[in-house]
C-alpha cells in the first residue's frame, strides 16, 4: 500500500500545484481543508477524505480553467480500490453536497467562491426536493458536508499548514 500513498505524493506534488480557479492551488487547497479537518477534531477517516476529496483534479486533464468538473467521481473511482467507504464516500459525495446545501439552504450559495459557482453550473446545480431526499438517507452525507465545509474555508492563500508528509502514516493506517 505504500506504493499508492507514494504515487499519491507524486501527483499532489507534480500536478497540485496547477490552477484551478481558487487563489490557492490543489495541493494548498487539500492541504487547509485536511488541516481544518484535524483542527475540529475529525475522524482519521474524514481527515482524509478532506486532504483527497480534490484528488480527481489531479488524476484528469481539465474540463476549463475552474478544473474538472466530475472531480469528485473520478476522484472517488481511483480511490476507491485503497480506501474504505468511510474515505471514499465523503469524497464521491462533496461535490453533491454542494449541491444540496444549496436546495436546502439557498443562501449557502452566496458564500461559495467564484470557482464553486461557476462548477456548480456544470455539475447539476441545486438539488431537485427528491435528490435532496435520496442524499440525506445516504449514510455518509453527513460527512460529504463536513468536507463540504472545510473545501469552502480551505482556500487562503499563505496559510502555513503540515505538508502532505504529515498524513502518510494516516493514509497508510486507512490503505486497504
Amino acid at each position: 500500500m505504500t506504493a499508492f500513498i507514494d504515487h499519491l505524493d507524486r501527483l499532489f506534488a507534480t500536478r497540485g500545484s496547477e490552477p484551478y480557479g481558487e487563489d490557492v492551488s490543489v495541493l494548498e487547497h487539500c492541504l487547509q481543508c485536511a488541516a481544518l479537518a484535524r483542527h475540529e477534531g475529525a475522524d482519521e477517516a474524514l481527515v482524509a477524505a478532506a486532504l483527497l476529496h480534490d484528488v480527481g483534479h489531479l488524476i484528469e486533464d481539465p474540463d476549463d480553467g475552474f478544473g474538472v468538473h466530475a472531480h469528485d467521481k473520478g476522484g472517488a473511482a481511483f480511490l476507491t480500490p485503497h480506501f474504505p467507504d468511510s474515505v471514499v464516500e465523503p469524497v464521491r459525495l462533496h461535490v453533491a453536497a454542494k449541491r444540496y446545501r444549496v436546495a436546502v439552504e439557498p443562501a449557502y450559495r452566496d458564500r461559495l467562491s467564484k470557482a464553486s459557482i461557476h462548477t456548480l453550473a456544470h455539475q447539476g446545480g441545486p438539488m431537485s426536493q427528491d435528490e435532496v431526499a435520496v442524499f440525506a438517507a445516504n449514510p455518509h452525507h453527513e460527512g460529504a458536508i463536513r468536507v463540504r465545509e472545510w473545501d469552502d474555508a480551505g482556500k487562503i492563500e499563505g496559510l502555513d499548514v503540515a505538508s502532505f508528509s504529515a498524513y502518510r502514516d494516516m493514509l497508510t493506517r486507512l490503505a486497504r
